[in-house]
């Protein structure tokens, strides 16, 4: 009888065992043919505030269209493995990244957030230019060239409108020129002309705006030391001025006094100037870099100047900024934002906690969230989500406005400064734009580019007039 219960057990136990592994075979198989999903999610903010009602569209593997909620946060949920890029628009905004691109396969792409500014821009050198929303600009610092555009080569110590210009959609400072966009997509220029850089035809300044001609649906313009970049609405990039080391990208070292088209390289989205080298961003998030090289800021692991654009290693950039011989990039992770630099870091402007040159991008330490990025000659400004503003490198004129004028090799925060929509670097100051539409400043005052009607240095930020 003992044998025979025994058995029955057995019997009872193969069952049971037949019917589990038979179950989890069905529960396999039932998974097979089904993709897994992931979502994709960030917060559109203004000065660290919720922006509603902002309009965020996916593109790529799927197409799909949302608006923020009260909080500014957006959701793609359901999404198979894939590319996609996110782009906000809002009437009346400019947002910073422009878009964010994202490859997902079994991770979320989190925190894919963006910092919003009314039409709002800023721009430096030694002289500081504010773009106001209603497309008037406004200058004030060295005019030494006649770069203000007011006519004269007197310098001023609080803004003065550039009245002879309206509709202005974009601005960009040179060393000692200024470069306009037009909302009708004309470029205009003014101020030191040595190098053929206002475009014109000419070596001659001029302290009033002048028109490029032959330079039509322009949608960005970018200005280094003497040499001035513009991108077409077709993607293509032209450039001139100044062209020692090749930042013409166009194959050669002979300047040109009008605009040359740079060949070789992909659609871009986005442009930037350094002292003597060029940066592009593509539309797939590659960067392309041409000109000098001296202290590897063109981060292709060389020192060895280009004529003509390479690519560099960083994939998936959403921003880019250039220095007078460092570059910084906002990078597209999917689970965090994070800011990389390379070049010159004399002054500890790579943000990586040494002062040792590099060829190759490096992370910026302790630094998050960041949505806007700005280069200085020697230091580098982060603008993050929440509205806080981050600085680090040369400080010798206080531009860090930490109160001091010692430099930092990593990001420190400027304190009592809330709020801020966008940021500039000049040469030696900083500038931030806060949601109230107030204009301040830090830094360098010689030539009154602080814009508070002293040519007092400040190591804590002031309110320009």
């Amino acid at each position: 009888m003992a044998n025979y219960g025994k058995a029955k057990r057995t019997k009872f136990f193969a069952a049971i065992s037949g019917l589990l592994l038979s179950a989890l075979i069905m529960i396999i198989l039932s998974g097979c043919g089904s993709s897994p999903t992931n979502s994709i999610s960030g917060r559109i903010t203004s000065g660290g505030s919720a922006l509603p009602g902002v309009t965020v569209t996916l593109t790529g593997s799927a197409s799909i269209v949302t608006t923020t909620d009260t909080n500014g946060n957006y959701n793609f949920n359901d999404l198979s493995s894939g590319t996609f890029t996110v782009t906000p628009s809002l009437t009346g905004y400019a947002f910073s990244p422009l878009y964010r691109n994202a490859w997902i396969n079994g991770i979320d792409a989190e925190e894919f957030d963006f910092s919003a500014a009314g039409k709002s821009r800023l721009e430096a050198t030694m002289h500081t230019l504010y773009l106001k929303n209603d497309g008037t600009l406004w200058a004030w610092g060295n005019n030494s060239n006649g770069q203000l555009g007011d006519g004269t080569k007197t310098d001023s110590h609080i803004p003065v409108q550039i009245s002879v210009l309206s509709s202005v959609a974009a601005v960009a400072a040179g060393y000692a020129h200024t470069v306009v966009l037009k909302n009708d997509g004309t470029v205009w220029t003014w101020g030191n002309n040595s190098n053929g850089q206002l475009g014109n035809g000419t070596t001659s300044d001029s302290g009033i705006p002048v028109q490029i001609s032959g330079l039509s649906s322009v949608t960005a313009v970018a200005a280094g030391y003497a040499h001035t970049v513009a991108l077409k609405n077709d993607g293509t990039v032209w450039a001139w001025g100044y062209n020692s080391n090749g930042q013409l990208g166009n194959g050669s070292t002979t300047q040109s006094t009008t605009p040359v088209q740079i060949s070789g390289l992909p659609k871009v989205a986005a442009i930037a100037a350094g002292y003597a080298h060029t940066v592009a961003l593509m539309t797939d998030g590659t960067v392309w870099t041409w000109g000098n090289n001296s202290n590897g800021q063109l981060g292709d692991g060389t020192t060895t100047d280009s004529h003509i654009p390479l690519p560099t290693w960083l994939p998936g950039v959403a921003a880019i900024a250039a220095g007078h011989s460092h570059t910084v990039a906002l990078m597209n992770d999917i689970t965090n934002v994070s800011v990389w630099a390379w070049g010159n870091n004399s002054n500890g402007q790579l943000g990586n906690g040494t002062t040792t040159d590099s060829a190759a991008p490096v992370h910026v330490s302790n630094l998050s969230g960041g949505t806007a990025i700005a280069a200085g000659s020697y230091h580098t400004v982060a603008l993050k989500d929440d509205g806080t503003v981050w600085v680090w490198g040369s400080n010798i004129k206080g531009q860090l406005g930490n109160g001091s004028t010692t430099q930092s090799t990593v990001p420190v925060q400027i304190s009592g400064l809330p709020s801020v929509t966008a940021v500039a670097a000049g040469y030696t100051h900083t500038v931030a734009l806060k949601s109230d539409g107030t204009v301040w400043a830090w830094g360098d005052n010689f030539y009154g580019q602080l814009g508070d009607g002293t040519t007092i240095d400040r190591w804590t930020p002031v309110q320009a007039q």
